[in-house]
């Protein structure tokens, strides 16, 4: 059966904040990569817009089409693991698969990613084309752990590029929106699996800023949660674990901390912050003196994933390393002012300056600031001040986040975009990888 055949009538879509909506004219389902070419070729020749669409967790419109929505479920398995001397390994995976299954597999081969972000149930092409990423000072985003891609591009050509072999597609394919194309499979540097030791700790804001770099340099990871409307962070300091350090979870501790607390007791918080907005800085204060330490080990991708299950809207924006405790205080500074209610926690991480072209850590040691709002909750006012904020000090925002910058803006501050737009141009020239979203961050191609 020929790809066109194996699509389904065009239904609704929506993604996972319910931030985004998309009734694309067709649905279609490749089994493998000729497949796939066929739908990119026929959409091409018909003068139709394609995205391919993952599990929906970017809060933009990434992934929105009137056109022809691709879905890469099927191209999600392991294709090939080349081991090196050392135990690490290049993994080629389908573009398609999600990165719970993807850390799964991995470790099932005693493998893993040396940097993860905290949520697992996005495809891996959705999660390196809009810039995913962890936390460490001395560690990329998902992206810069990618070495090679196979990608079917506007006009119908499978690209195997990598930084050998057509480099500058290989840059717009590992991060650029599915720009260069809808990627098929990916590379990846995996390395030994590991364990690690994390430390988490209730702490002030105050003095976390205080000695942020010293926190920030003597971890391999660190993070920190903001409770707005008190001086309150949680902290959490994950540092790879000595064979002689062995300590366990507990079933019980990390149901209770886990699931009870973080998601189920939250939950609550926020239904009553919706019903009560004035309670909310009496509900974080309640929240953060409820936070007690705990230390424990665990495999790595147990450690950085966390269960997240109270939706939320979120924008985040990556700053100079060097000015997050400005932002923050300042951030402080307004919600003292206006008394504006934000229930949730705003996550604070860190990342190595990198050279990938559209990477929010282009070229600078970069913090990121997100904030966050439950889903029942007014959010603009909110996230129109924190950009505001970042303005100031050139920040980047996060491409699968929400945010009101341009292409216009986002071409100060990008010093590659116009080599975007010329990869762009060349393999599509007939924009069929084009949406308003991809236009507005962008632009059109040169």
């Amino acid at each position: 059966m020929g790809a066109r055949r194996a699509g389904r009538p065009a239904g609704s879509w929506q993604n996972w904040a319910r931030t985004q909506r998309a009734n694309p004219r067709r649905v279609a389902r490749p089994r493998d990569v000729g497949e796939l070419v066929q739908e990119v070729g026929a959409a091409t020749a018909a003068g139709t817009r394609l995205r391919a669409v993952g599990a929906g967790h970017s809060f933009t419109g990434a992934a929105v089409t009137d056109g022809v929505h691709v879905h890469l479920d099927a191209l999600a398995g392991f294709e090939r693991v080349v081991t090196r001397p050392d135990g690490s390994a290049l993994v080629t995976v389908g573009a398609g698969i999600r990165l719970a299954a993807l850390n799964a597999g991995l470790a099932a081969r005693g493998l893993a990613l040396r940097n993860l972000g905290d949520i697992d149930a996005q495809s891996l092409a959705g999660a390196i084309s809009t810039g995913t990423h962890g936390t460490g000072a001395r560690l990329g985003g998902l992206a810069t752990q990618v070495v090679g891609c196979r990608v079917v591009t506007g006009t119908g050509d499978v690209l195997d590029v990598s930084p050998e072999q057509d480099p500058d597609v290989f840059e717009l394919a590992r991060l650029g929106l599915g720009t260069a194309g809808v990627l098929a499979s990916v590379t990846l540097e995996a390395v030994p699996s590991f364990r690690l030791l994390a430390r988490e700790e209730p702490s002030s804001l105050h003095e976390v800023l205080e000695r942020l770099d010293a926190l920030v340099d003597g971890n391999e990871h660190f993070e920190f949660f903001w409770f707005p409307h008190t001086d309150r962070v949680l902290s959490k300091r994950n540092n790879r674990a000595t064979d002689d350090e062995d300590r366990p979870l507990s079933p019980l501790r990390h149901l209770v901390d886990d699931e009870l607390l973080s998601n189920g007791v939250f939950t609550l918080t926020n239904r009553v912050a919706t019903a009560r907005p004035t309670l909310v800085p009496r509900l974080n204060a309640l929240a953060s003196r409820a936070l007690t330490a705990r230390t424990y080990t665990g495999a790595s991708a147990d450690v950085f994933v966390s269960p997240r299950r109270v939706r939320f809207r979120e924008m985040e924006y990556a700053v100079p390393r060097e000015h997050v405790p400005d932002v923050l205080r300042e951030v402080d500074a307004w919600l003292r002012t206006t008394g504006d209610p934000v229930p949730f926690p705003v996550e604070v991480r860190f990342a190595a300056p990198d050279d990938l072209w559209l990477s929010t850590a282009h070229g600078r040691a970069t913090g990121y600031v997100a904030v966050h709002q439950y889903h029942r909750m007014p959010y603009r006012r909110y996230f129109d001040a924190v950009e505001r904020i970042v303005a100031q000090v050139d920040g980047r925002p996060h491409w699968g986040k929400l945010h009101g910058l341009d292409h216009t803006r986002l071409a100060e501050l990008y010093p590659r975009m116009p080599d975007v737009r010329r990869v762009r141009a060349r393999v599509d020239p007939a924009g069929t990888f084009r949406n308003a979203y991809v236009d507005q961050v962008l632009g059109p191609p040169a």
